[in-house]
């Protein structure tokens, strides 16, 4: 046990998968103050969903939600709603627990590295995040499916009664600006998005045109605006830790066995996110075969980014 609380994070477990079923096991607080940041991508069940995080809830002062992807997924036990609904579900369950979500009052940190609020959101994307800057959705999204990259969200998010995930995506930023403006005192923020607030962080995808469906433009100066002290993010299943405009970004994923299995883990999985840590704590480097993997602490090596 350490002896101050921090505040945690973590994202993207995908428990229903079963290479992942027992990582819950490993996420255990080291002080009995500390709250954790789970920050989307639990599972696509809802019951699932719901059974992670009572169980974090349990073993954590806080655990604070917002939802990814996959939790929106309409599969055969959602029939007859749609994502909108089952996002409002998921909301209710999670209160039921104890377990702030995007719609609740935004807690404030007040232990080591705080004052700072902690503001959950629930975003989405709009498409803005073209492969040619200026690019037509329709065209931008033609060229995807001609290279055979499209997301699964395309099918199985249902966004009605929006027409589609941008305009729900238009529909969530105004609703999050409204709130973000009212925040009294203006202490420093913990701004925590599934999607990254920026496009930087995708410029390191396998398949560029993913990017698509990972943010918008509208969130690019959202952690000057508001004050953030970091930012914390998923969905990429990049586990990295960097800094734009002298604030710190944390990609706070797990992702599937496939991949942690070959190129390692954060450790530990829980990040700190407050108070900052002294080092970073996700460090790619490269291993006797020139390709990149998670250092594991303490471990030599130069950044890959100190490469370029």
């Amino acid at each position: 046990m350490t002896s101050t609380p921090s505040l945690r994070a973590v994202s993207d477990l995908h428990v229903g998968h079963r290479g992942n079923a027992d990582v819950l096991d490993e996420i255990h607080p080291g002080h009995p103050g500390d709250w954790l940041i789970v920050a989307g991508d639990v599972a696509e069940k809802t019951d699932h969903v719901v059974n992670a995080l009572g169980r974090l809830a349990e073993r954590f002062e806080r655990v604070i939600w917002v939802p990814g992807n996959h939790e929106l997924w309409i599969g055969r036990d959602d029939e007859g709603i749609t994502s909108p609904t089952k996002y409002d579900r998921l909301v209710e369950a999670c209160r039921a627990i104890g377990v702030d979500t995007p719609e609740d009052p935004y807690p404030l940190w007040t232990g080591p590295g705080g004052p700072a609020w902690i503001v959950p959101m629930f975003l989405l994307y709009d498409y803005s995040w073209t492969l040619v800057r200026g690019q037509s959705r329709p065209d931008a999204l033609a060229g995807a499916r001609e290279r055979r990259v499209v997301a699964s969200d395309e099918f199985l998010i249902d966004p009605a009664p929006y027409s589609d995930a941008a305009a729900w995506c238009r529909d969530r930023l105004v609703a999050t600006t409204s709130r973000l403006g009212r925040i009294d005192p203006p202490h420093p923020t913990v701004l925590i998005n599934h999607w990254p607030l920026l496009r930087d962080p995708t410029r390191v995808l396998r398949h560029p045109d993913f990017a698509l469906w990972c943010g918008t433009d509208q969130t690019a100066d959202w952690h000057r605006r508001y004050r953030a002290a970091a930012c914390v993010y998923g969905h990429l299943h990049i586990p990295r830790s960097s800094s734009y405009d002298e604030v710190r970004f944390e990609e706070v994923s797990l992702g599937y066995p496939r991949e942690w299995g070959s190129r390692g883990r954060p450790e530990p999985l829980a990040r700190q996110i407050l108070p900052a840590p002294a080092e970073p704590q996700a460090r790619w480097i490269r291993d006797g075969q020139g390709l990149p993997r998670l250092a594991r602490p303490g471990e030599p090596g130069p950044f890959l980014e100190e490469e370029q």
